[in-house]
């Protein structure tokens, strides 16, 4: 037969146990940060119908970058390529019993179909937060500043990296000046957030193909480069002042060009970026008041952020904050002196793991060089050996093998000196 080297899937990735030490690491610090707010863990299926995401996901995400099955019955269901429609869905099932406000995080398993590049995969993971039923502009205060929370906790500062808000009540205002008609605006505010990704030409040449006249597109290009206009947004200034309050306002601007691309987010908006430049949003979110309604609910307002692990990774590494990791290993070998002694060290091993400590068992007899070179390799701190005397004076020899000390202690001695 012959032989095929399989690959793993384009835009996935392998992760060997040096990878996912540092997968623990970051998903234990989402974990901490939204815990310390008051936030509770949740689960979805990767599985949704394609129609969730077409309620309100908006047209480019389902039609370009969501992955779509169809089941044998021919329905078409899509691996999730987000979290809040299926958080909406969830929210809407069981409105009535749930404590609110709702605060829920989930960390896990997105797909998209997305150009496999520095900073982007097709496979990742996303954390997700949400707070759910307050409306008032002190909970999207509350979601940023755990967003910068989180950014302080990985060592990153405000000024290698940023918060950007806006607010998309203000952009519809500022829109409506110019001479926007309302059913225009999704589609101006698709064009706004494909303009990083476009030179200005292209830009100004795709506005026109969407219907904007000349001046419209002047009138645009001005209020996109006008920072100072927050001010014109209560909920901007009752923002900026509570984060002033949580002591975070350092990571935080007022950014007319941040609009995000979602059709379900109704006031503010955020994404954070790294001052230089160099990648795409670490994480981004906002208000969404309609999407509980949309998916067969009452109306629920809520705000929330997701954050991916590909670009995260990639600036903490620009930033020289990628955290030394070791990968967790056994605290014990328990060594195997020939085959008429293995019952004895499996018996050792068994004790040893009752006691909470974590001990591998040589799983056949070697020579004893063998065995600790195996246990240097995967930096096992220490060694039992269990030798015909040991059996027969009920003890064993532990070894520590970053000093090279042995001593001949009994199992519950040995046992004490490991705990």
């Amino acid at each position: 037969m012959k032989k095929v080297k399989f690959q793993a899937v384009k835009g996935t990735r392998d992760f060997y146990p040096s990878d996912w030490a540092f997968q623990k690491w970051l998903f234990a610090k989402m974990r901490e940060i939204s815990e310390r707010f008051g936030y509770q863990e949740y689960e979805g299926p990767i599985l949704e119908p394609l129609a969730l995401y077409e309620a309100k996901s908006g047209e480019e995400l389902v039609k370009k970058q969501t992955f779509i099955l169809t089941d044998r019955g021919g329905k078409k269901l899509a691996l999730r390529p987000e979290l809040t429609p299926s958080l909406a869905r969830m929210v809407a099932q069981k409105q009535e019993e749930l404590v609110k406000p709702i605060r829920w995080y989930s960390i896990g398993r997105r797909w998209r179909y997305e150009k496999p590049q520095r900073g982007r995969t097709r496979e990742f993971y996303q954390w997700d937060i949400d707070l759910i039923g307050p409306e008032n502009p002190e909970a999207d205060a509350e979601i940023i500043a755990l967003a910068c929370e989180f950014l302080k906790s990985v060592g990153l500062t405000p000024k290698e990296v940023k918060i950007k808000v806006n607010n998309r009540r203000l952009m519809d205002f500022k829109l409506s000046l110019i001479g926007i008609p309302k059913k225009k605006v999704g589609e101006v505010f698709a064009a706004i957030d494909k303009r990083p990704k476009m030179n200005q030409g292209d830009w100004k040449k795709y506005l026109s193909e969407i219907g904007l006249d000349e001046l419209q597109i002047k009138d645009l290009t001005g209020i996109l480069a006008d920072f100072d206009f927050s001010d014109e947004s209560e909920e901007l200034i009752q923002i900026f002042s509570t984060l002033k309050d949580l002591g975070v306002k350092k990571y935080v601007e007022f950014d007319p060009n941040i609009v995000r691309g979602l059709d379900y987010y109704t006031g503010t908006v955020f994404e954070t970026i790294d001052t230089q430049g160099k990648f795409r949003s670490i994480l981004g979110g906002g208000r969404y008041d309609n999407l509980v309604e949309v998916v067969g609910g009452k109306k629920l307002p809520g705000v929330g952020f997701a954050c991916g692990d590909v670009v995260l990774k990639e600036v903490l590494k620009e930033y020289n904050k990628l955290p030394k990791l070791k990968v967790k290993t056994a605290r014990v070998l328990v060594t195997v002196f020939d085959e008429s002694l293995y019952r004895n060290s499996l018996k050792v091993t068994c004790q040893l793991r009752k006691m909470g400590i974590d001990t591998e068992i040589y799983l056949e007899p070697a020579k004893l060089d063998k065995q600790l070179r195996y246990a240097n390799r995967k930096s096992i701190p220490f060694i039992i050996i269990i030798g015909p005397e040991e059996v027969e004076r009920k003890s064993a020899v532990l070894k520590n093998m970053k000093t090279g000390v042995q001593r001949t202690l009994s199992v519950e001695k040995i046992i004490e000196e490991i705990q």
